[in-house]
């Protein structure tokens, strides 16, 4: 069942699937965006959902916490890259940047990932992104990280294990914890799932060594402070680092990659199905790029034939010169082109430390070197 509402440059969809909500609708009432009386009381209704979440999680982490329940310990070092809230806050560039800092010490690592839908002999999109973006790294997909850690140990020799999101997942007993925290939505509206978007409460933050700022360039400098002020009254030990995921260039079938200039005012329409759509948008935007429209799916969205024959519909419908998407999507749209006519191209995105970069890497040496307290 899909119920639409088409509305020429924006396009919404309100159900997804079989009655899956749209991501967008979610976050537009959770954050209270949504106003009158039936979303209010949506709300009202999420919110012991929220308090049951809340004691579950509570109690697990007491049980870790007085060491009732085991954690692992890998013959290697782990560094977790995580966070404290659903949907992208940029782990995955993160990820890849860690990597290449092992590679140029020579670290033989491997990455820990759980997967997310995993379909048989085919990767899902962030591990498949990693594949392609770490090649000197092994990927072990398996939702269970002790099973991974001893595979890439026994198996590959792996000396260091990066953790893909694991702040949550307390099986395995980590070197280094760092989260990202996302500068456009940090907190996730300081309630949890799934009245809001917090996975633990933010005083989970104290076992963090370090947080990283993501798309600090999306948001102005007071926020950006008041972010900062925040994490350090929950943990004044936390290490501090700002970064921006700046685009690199765009890559098409081929693949030909076009500098960015291509794109100043050019007309584009985009599409993507990531965890905050708002960031990938307004990076076009800020490229100089003319916006037509766009469609946004739902995280991890499985696309289909008849998913790019709509989008392509539609871009023709709008006369744009490129379609555009983002990295993760691509990997999922690797089916034959509707409009041969209109180029296809994915956003090349890197994460760039703007503060705070010499103070984490300092901290992940410490943590290579057993140096950890």
């Amino acid at each position: 069942m899909r119920i639409q509402c088409r509305l020429l440059p924006m396009h919404y969809e309100f159900w997804q699937g079989d009655l899956q909500l749209n991501q967008q609708v979610y976050r537009k009432l959770i954050s209270s965006r949504s106003t009158g009386l039936a979303p209010s009381l949506l709300r009202m209704m999420l919110r012991p959902a929220s308090w049951i979440y809340a004691g579950v999680i509570s109690l697990r982490n007491l049980l870790y916490s007085r060491g009732k329940l085991h954690a692992h310990t890998a013959e290697a070092v782990v560094i977790s890259i995580g966070n404290i809230t659903t949907g992208g806050t940029g782990k995955t560039p993160l990820v890849i940047w860690l990597c290449g800092l092992l590679r140029k010490k020579e670290l033989a690592c491997a990455i820990l990932t759980r997967g997310y839908k995993l379909k048989k002999n085919k990767l899902s999109d962030e591990p498949a992104i990693l594949t392609t973006s770490c090649p000197e790294a092994k990927v072990i997909v398996n939702p269970d990280r002790v099973v991974g850690a001893a595979e890439a140990v026994g198996k590959f020799a792996a000396k260091v294990l990066v953790m893909d999101d694991g702040f949550q997942h307390r099986r395995l007993k980590r070197d280094l914890d760092i989260v990202t925290i996302d500068a456009m939505c940090p907190f996730g509206y300081d309630r949890l799932l799934p009245g809001g978007l917090l996975r633990e409460p933010v005083t989970a933050l104290k076992r963090a060594h370090a947080a990283v700022i993501t798309r600090c360039d999306l948001v102005d400098e007071s926020q950006l402070g008041a972010i900062e002020k925040r994490l350090s009254t929950i943990n004044p030990e936390m290490i501090i680092a700002r970064a921006i995921h700046t685009p690199v260039c765009a890559k098409t079938l081929g693949p030909r990659e076009m500098p960015l200039q291509e794109l100043a005012d050019k007309k584009v329409f985009a599409f993507c199905g990531i965890g905050n759509p708002d960031s990938f948008l307004r990076t076009i935007k800020n490229l100089g790029a003319n916006l037509l429209g766009y469609r946004i799916y739902n995280d991890h969205h499985d696309y289909t034939n008849q998913c790019l024959t709509d989008i392509c519909e539609e871009a023709r419908y709008l006369g744009v010169d490129f379609i555009l998407t983002t990295q993760k999507d691509w990997t999922k749209t690797a089916l034959p082109v509707p409009a041969k006519d209109i180029p296809l191209a994915y956003l090349v995105i890197q994460l760039k430390f703007v503060a705070g970069e010499q103070e984490l890497t300092s901290l992940i040496e410490n943590a290579l070197a057993g140096r950890m307290t």
